[in-house]
């Protein structure tokens, strides 16, 4: 099957209940099961939502021939490894392979300041990690992965590449197996809450495949991308305390490669600023910005700068898409 020629039906029905979902499904689990066969599939799980509906539905396609693997590449937020492997290991009972290649994937961003070619290293590491991992399996054939129909028109449209819609090198002898790539953010949603997922996977906001390293613009070092990783988890949990979790598409930090002067404790700093990004779409190609209570602005840019070691301004990105994309790289 040449997957990398499938393309959106232009007749196609926008998926927008549990009926239009479970004809999804069934299809989809059908084309797997004939596309597989009883051979093995890779799946790479991010824990986003994406690559896990991908899961769910192969899990209820092929069950135990699908071996996930996530990979904590030292760009993933705060506490995510962790989740992920309670969620799909420990409750879901997935084959769940966790690696653990933080040191491989920073080593080899470090100094590299353009955004294509440090997602281009990000993609083209995590190929490596599971090429590696597959090799460690009997019967490994396919490769899935949790594109979608954005990925794919962003990456056409000369956008900015994303790291699973290149398809596979040719000396890789898997074949790729996107059963969501021809659906839009919203119709994964749909089909996720059909497939059962629970809520908090499903309306789980969205993560780049190049995780935090889209978020630390110019050369990634350690201290500032600990420091988006931090401002990150603050913006989330206020987000919880207020009620947005649910409301608001998308939010984050981004801790840009400048600094200015500052003062803290009546003495002169010279840190990075934080800019908060929080979003609205349903399928990610017009996007318009969620402005928050001034209270609760303030509050966080307060948390902000008290908490996160090597920030001292706080800024908000007021930029739909167009002219801006939802990342900064």
């Amino acid at each position: 099957m040449d997957i990398e020629n499938i393309r959106r039906p232009e007749s196609m029905k926008r998926i927008d209940t549990p009926e239009l979902a479970q004809a999804f499904i069934e299809e989809q689990i059908a084309e797997v099961r004939a596309q597989v066969g009883d051979k093995k599939v890779l799946l790479a799980l991010s824990g986003g939502v994406d690559s896990s509906v991908v899961a769910a539905l192969l899990i209820r396609a092929i069950g135990d021939q699908l071996y996930c693997v996530h990979v904590n590449h030292g760009l993933l937020r705060k506490g995510e490894p962790e989740q992920v492997i309670e969620v799909f290991r420990n409750q879901m009972k997935a084959n769940l392979i966790y690696v653990d290649a933080s040191d491989r994937f920073l080593d080899l961003l470090k100094d590299v300041t353009d955004p294509e070619e440090k997602r281009m290293i990000i993609g083209g590491e995590f190929i490596n990690v599971f090429a590696e991992e597959a090799a460690k399996l009997e019967g490994i054939e396919f490769l899935a992965q949790g594109t979608i129909w954005p990925d794919i028109l962003e990456s056409e449209a000369g956008i900015k590449a994303h790291h699973n819609a290149g398809g596979l090198p040719e000396e890789m002898n898997f074949e790729l197996v996107e059963p969501v790539r021809i659906l839009f953010k919203d119709e994964v949603r749909v089909v996720g809450k059909e497939l059962g997922l629970p809520d908090n996977m499903v309306y789980r906001q969205p993560f780049p495949g190049p995780g935090l390293g889209v978020r630390c613009p110019g050369a990634i070092t350690r201290d500032r991308l600990e420091a988006v990783r931090e401002s990150d988890a603050i913006l989330r949990e206020e987000f919880e305390k207020n009620g947005l979790a649910g409301k608001v598409w998308q939010y984050f930090t981004v801790v840009p490669d400048f600094k200015s002067t500052g003062v803290k404790d009546g003495k002169r700093t010279f840190d990075w600023p934080c800019i908060i990004r929080a979003i609205n779409t349903t399928d990610v190609m017009e996007v318009t910005v969620e402005h928050l209570p001034p209270e609760m602005m303030d509050h966080l840019v307060q948390r902000i700068i008290t908490e996160v070691p090597g920030i001292n301004r706080v800024l908000y990105d007021f930029t739909p898409k167009p002219p801006a994309t939802v990342e900064y790289e």
